[in-house]
Order: structure tokens, then C-alpha cells, then sequence
């Protein structure tokens, strides 16, 4: 279902969406240009909260990379050595 709404915009975005799409397709390519921005903005938003979990979560990280590192170590070094044929 489509709805009427009335939009006002400056000349100069008006004259740029009169080159870009002719007068029966200005619905669509305002519909698909908000969606497209909205999207954006939700991934702009998802990797700020990302990057502020990361750097929250940095110290309990490092301690548990450094707990694991001698086992991931250990089983690196086992699985190169049955690739190269000298298994303890």
C-alpha cells in the first residue's frame, strides 16, 4: 500500500533528483535512497557498539588469550609436527 505525502526540498535537491530520475520514478528513488540511508546508519551504529563492547571487554580478552596461549601453542605444534611426519 503506498501513501501520498507532501515533501518539501530545497531547488537544488530538487533539480538534482529532475537528472537522476524522471517524474514517474522520483516515489521509487526517494523510497529506495531513505531505506538505503537507514541502513547505513543501522551498520554505522552496529559497528560503534562493536568496536565500544571491544574496547570494554580488552583487559578480560588479553587475560584469557594469555590463559589459552600455551595449550593452542602445544596443539599447533602437534598438529604440524603429524603433517611433517615427526610425531612424539
Amino acid at each position: 500500500m503506498n501513501r501520498r505525502i507532501n515533501v518539501i526540498l530545497p531547488e537544488t535537491t530538487v533539480a538534482v533528483l529532475a537528472k537522476v530520475a524522471p517524474r514517474g520514478d522520483r516515489s521509487r528513488l526517494i523510497d529506495r535512497a531513505i531505506k538505503q540511508y537507514v541502513a547505513a546508519r543501522g551498520r554505522k551504529r552496529l559497528r560503534a557498539q562493536l568496536k565500544q563492547e571491544a574496547l570494554t571487554n580488552v583487559d578480560r580478552d588479553l587475560a584469557m588469550a594469555a590463559e589459552w596461549f600455551p595449550l593452542e601453542e602445544e596443539a599447533w605444534r602437534k598438529a604440524t609436527s603429524r603433517k611433517t611426519g615427526e610425531e612424539k
